[in-house]
């Protein structure tokens, strides 16, 4: 089992039991989510001036990495707030969980390198595509 493997793993198993973390991501990357899809994900990264790393996670090279504070400076504590709050999590863990996972997930969600050009779907659409990944696993 590669790193990612275990990283959703592990992750999986602790947000599961406080809400799912299908659930969870669907509502940050869907289409009707917080974000605005992937494409506002991608745009939140460009603002705060790390568009370089979300377009490594897009594209077919190696997934750069994100901390924890980056991931929060990018998504903002309203955000990470709201959603951590849905589940149980305080911001900080959330965002540490996302860190990790995030990369992996965006890249499982643009096999061909680029964005969709319609996002990733709604929250219904995504919690389905992403349940099928995390069982992959």
């Amino acid at each position: 089992m590669g790193l990612f493997d275990s990283v959703v793993s592990a992750v999986s198993q602790q947000v599961q039991q406080q809400g799912g973390l299908s659930q969870m991501v669907g509502e940050l990357l869907a289409n009707n989510g917080e974000l605005g899809g992937l494409n506002g994900l991608v745009e939140k990264f460009n603002q705060a001036g790390l568009g370089e790393v979300v377009q490594s996670w897009i594209g077919k090279g190696e997934n750069q990495a994100i901390s924890a504070d980056q991931l929060s400076k990018v998504l903002g504590s309203d955000v990470l707030t709201s959603a951590a709050g849905k589940f149980g999590l305080d911001a900080s863990q959330l965002s540490g969980q996302l860190s990790a996972l995030l990369p992996g997930l965006v890249d499982q969600l643009t096999p061909n390198g680029t964005t969709p050009e319609g996002g990733v779907g709604n929250a219904g659409d995504l919690m389905g595509m992403l349940g099928g990944l995390l069982q992959r696993r």
